[in-house]
């Protein structure tokens, strides 16, 4: 069990025994360095903080694993092409998708009530009422790109608000009103992005779509920071053009998150960027962190490697 902090290895020492599986808990992330700790063992589980390299990976199968479970939906820090090459097979988990909805919910109604902007000034001690009132959700259309399990539990939650709701998706696996892209962009004042990244979904939110955006429109995104065209966003929002954005995840935030960068330098010049805005929320990828949601992945990470053996016993 690679890249354990305290919490994930204190659920493996409990879950992992009445799995059957007596766990080899290591606080490193895997590495090329690292990998011969998993020699004899045919299972491994790592986390997604860390890009997986393919150095790493072929060093993994040198020392015999067939198997790698990810404590995570996504596999972006997998090159999944090449793990199979070398004979590794890659397995994700899933997990209470309700840990992101309710993120989500979250961080639309801080960016629509401007609370950055608004926790900045009474920090300071300022508690004059600002200038720019707040939305309601009831008046706004949202529009929910991804309709899987996270995306349908944001969906069922925005009801309770009495709003317009929009759907894009390539299955249409709920009862939402489904549109296509360019007019879900065209008509909601709230985009959410709910879908994983791949080669097909790498910038989403490009240039070009972001300019379809109503005037005002608030972008949240609690998928993966890829799914943005970063540069274009930056330039919306310090154009007006965007009333605000709020990010649990990050184009490049692949070794600033999850370390404490108060006395290094930050080399994203746009998260940096983002950061100065009143108007834009950044969390360090966090929607998923709750207990309840850390202690399924964990059981789900260990289920996986059990099953894998299991099949692989029987054929």
């Amino acid at each position: 069990m690679y890249g354990c902090g305290q919490d994930e290895a204190a659920l493996f020492r409990e879950l992992a025994p009445r799995l059957g599986v007596r766990p080899t808990i290591i606080e490193d992330a895997v590495s090329e360095a690292n990998a011969e700790h998993a020699a004899g063992n045919r299972c491994i589980s790592v986390g997604h903080k860390t890009q997986v390299t393919n150095g790493t990976l072929l060093a993994l199968s040198q020392v015999g694993v067939e198997y790698i479970s990810t404590r995570s939906i996504g596999y972006n820090h997998i090159d999944m092409a090449y793990a199979q090459s070398v004979g590794i097979s890659v397995g994700n988990v899933a997990y209470s998708p309700d840990s992101v909805a309710d993120y989500t919910l979250m961080l639309m109604l801080m960016a629509v009530r401007q609370m950055k902007a608004t926790i900045r000034r009474t920090d300071a001690h300022d508690y004059r009422l600002s200038d720019a009132r707040g939305k309601e959700l009831r008046d706004l259309t949202v529009g929910v790109v991804g309709t899987g399990r996270i995306g349908s539990a944001v969906m069922d939650r925005l009801r309770g608000f009495g709003g317009p709701v929009l759907a894009y998706d390539t299955y249409h696996g709920t009862a939402a009103r489904y549109v296509p892209l360019d007019e879900l962009l065209l008509e909601s004042d709230i985009v959410t992005l709910h879908t994983p990244l791949t080669e097909e979904t790498y910038h989403l939110l490009s240039r070009q779509r972001i300019a379809q955006l109503p005037y005002g429109a608030f972008v949240v995104n609690t998928g993966r920071g890829a799914l943005i065209d970063t540069e274009a966003l930056v330039e919306a929002l310090e154009s007006g053009r965007l009333g605000g954005a709020a990010l649990d995840v990050v184009e490049g935030e692949e070794g600033v998150f999850y370390t404490d960068c108060r006395d290094k330098p930050i080399a994203s010049k746009a998260l940096l960027r983002l950061q100065e805005m009143p108007n834009v929320l950044i969390s360090p990828h966090m929607a998923y962190y709750t207990d309840h949601a850390l202690r399924d992945t964990v059981e789900n990470s260990l289920i996986n490697c059990v099953n894998f053996e299991r099949d692989k016993q029987y054929g």
